[in-house]
């Protein structure tokens, strides 16, 4: 059997890509006629200067020289078409989204990585687990983590009472960013404690391999694009004979990200047979509240032709886990970075907190944060002009016809309102452009002004329609695939803001930070380092 996959493999993963280029070389594409930059790459194309870590500037130009639609060459000149019109998106993410779906390459590394969860699936799969997930992401079950979410908060302000106990004190704020948001996430969602926020430096196996995926992950671009992705898309082998090719090729990264699937797999289904057992034991009860039990309770309810299979239910444990992670994080480091770039706005942010404290007399409830106005205001900025994931890429699944909300020029002059792209497209949608776009929130759209969101949005804003869940921003992005998590990310969020803020006040580093947009934006103190650091200067702040 090995010996036959071990000459069908190969066979197969060379035809694919032999005609794949065939094609484009050979055959012109509806997309030749939309105006973009000459590749400076003919292997990598475009992607050199798109998928680095300091792309900003490149990004940045290409849409202020080429509008809302443009086109890219990918890998050995594949069309690549760069969009944020409000149009093309409501297209890409609601009308069409059975069309524009995830990309074949981001989808088989989150089957390699996470097994067929959320992030993994398509079609009636990828809706009848959302379906299954609502009630656990509900507002109803929002309110009952928030006692969770301060819980775990109060031993973070703990630790920075004690770093600061002798005067101010530089503390890397990624660290304590992500340990604080990995365990809000293990207690709401799973019912676990991996990572007690402390100055303990053990830490526990599972989380030391969720974090290290995404940096791992970042070495194996090419090898994703070309290889991961042809075996998942013709379902070249089972997930045993797919472990072993990974071995007997000589990639130490490949290797590395073998090993920490592992880890998380094995965790993943101790957490999942210790919950089973406890359903079966005690059968169907409420007490449990963590996101993984009422998920388990209502499968277990649920119909033969709803009920989600074990390995699906399994795959959904380091799903959440990463996802809640990685972006909460990035979103609270770039927020108390602004705070400290901005100490009027911190000034006025604590105000409002202590304000709060005295009216509430306690520990605020969800409707008592969501009523904070100013505090709401400052994530929302951030989310807007820094969204922890600046771009994500669409797939298209057959030919399909892209309208757009205003006509383009074409390279001979002409206008269209629309173009045809052909079936395996990749799309580029820039989430930080839509959400930037002069046109929609004025011409100081790239500016951080928390004040904007105190006063009603511009017209032309609300006459865009853009497709996105929260606050017509695309960072939660919109339709089936929406981020079905966000409103466990912004009360996260403002639970955190609302301890720390009170007691402590956040000013910048004597180093420069650079700001990584490979992936999901995180913070470094050099280029060179791409190691995730914030090093801020806390201090107590002055009653």
């Amino acid at each position: 059997m090995v010996s036959t996959l071990l000459k069908i493999v190969p066979s197969v993963l060379v035809a694919s890509i032999t005609w794949s280029l065939i094609r484009r070389f050979i055959f012109p594409s509806p997309l030749d006629k939309i105006p973009g930059p000459t590749a400076k790459s003919f292997v990598g194309g475009h992607f050199p200067e798109m998928f680095t870590p300091d792309g900003w500037d490149f990004h940045r130009k290409l849409v202020e020289k080429y509008g809302r639609v443009i086109r890219l060459y990918g890998i050995f000149r594949a069309r690549v078409l760069y969009v944020h019109d409000p149009k093309a998106l409501h297209h890409i993410f609601v009308k069409d989204q059975h069309i524009f779906e995830e990309a074949d390459a981001l989808l088989a590394q989150n089957k390699a990585v996470f097994g067929y969860g959320l992030l993994s699936t398509l079609g009636e799969t990828h809706k009848k687990q959302r379906r299954m997930l609502n009630p656990v992401f509900s507002i109803k079950q929002m309110r009952t983590m928030i006692p969770t979410f301060f819980s775990v908060t109060y031993d973070l302000r703990d630790v920075f009472l004690r770093k600061t106990a002798d005067g101010p004190q530089e503390i890397d704020m990624v660290t304590w960013m992500t340990r604080v948001a990995l365990e809000i996430v293990a207690q709401a969602g799973l019912g676990q404690s991996f990572d007690p926020v402390t100055e303990s430096k053990k830490e526990h196996p599972y989380i030391s391999a969720m974090k290290l995926i995404g940096p791992t992950g970042r070495n194996l671009i090419l090898f994703r694009q070309l290889v991961l992705t042809k075996v998942y898309k013709y379902n070249l082998g089972t997930p045993r004979i797919r472990r072993f090719f990974a071995g007997l090729l000589p990639i130490k990264s490949l290797h590395k990200m073998r090993d920490l699937v592992d880890v998380m797999q094995d965790t993943s289904v101790k957490i999942f047979e210790s919950k089973k057992k406890a359903l079966v034991e005690n059968g169907p009860e409420e007490s449990q509240k963590d996101f993984l039990s009422i998920l388990m309770r209502e499968n277990a309810k649920a119909s033969e032709e709803d009920r989600l299979p074990d390995d699906q239910v399994i795959a959904q444990i380091s799903t959440l886990m990463f996802a809640a992670m990685d972006t909460t994080s990035s979103a609270l480091s770039r927020i108390l970075w602004l705070l400290a770039k901005h100490p009027e706005v911190q000034d006025k942010l604590r105000a409002e907190i202590r304000e709060a404290k005295q009216t509430f007399g306690g520990e605020p409830d969800y409707d008592q944060l969501s009523s904070l106005a100013y505090l709401d205001a400052v994530i929302r900025e951030t989310l807007r002009v820094h969204p922890p994931v600046p771009s994500l890429p669409r797939e298209a699944r057959k030919d399909a016809v892209l309208p757009f909300s205003k006509p383009i020029k074409t390279v001979d002059g002409k206008e269209i309102t629309e173009v045809l792209v052909p079936e395996g497209t990749l799309l580029i949608v820039s989430i930080k452009s839509i959400n930037t776009d002069p046109e929609l929130w004025g011409p100081d759209a790239r500016e951080w002004k928390p004040e904007r969101w105190l006063a009603p949005p511009r017209e032309a804003l609300v006459d865009a329609h853009i497709p996105g869940v929260y606050s017509h921003l695309m960072t939660f992005i919109g339709g089936g695939r929406a981020c079905i998590g966000f409103k466990f990310s912004e009360m996260e969020m403002k639970v955190i803001l609302y301890v720390i803020l009170d007691l402590f006040k956040f000013g910048l580093p004597k180093e420069k930070i650079f700001w990584n947009m490979l992936g999901r934006s995180t913070p470094s103190v050099r280029k060179e380092d791409l190691r995730p650091a914030l090093p801020m200067i806390v201090s107590r702040a002055e009653d």
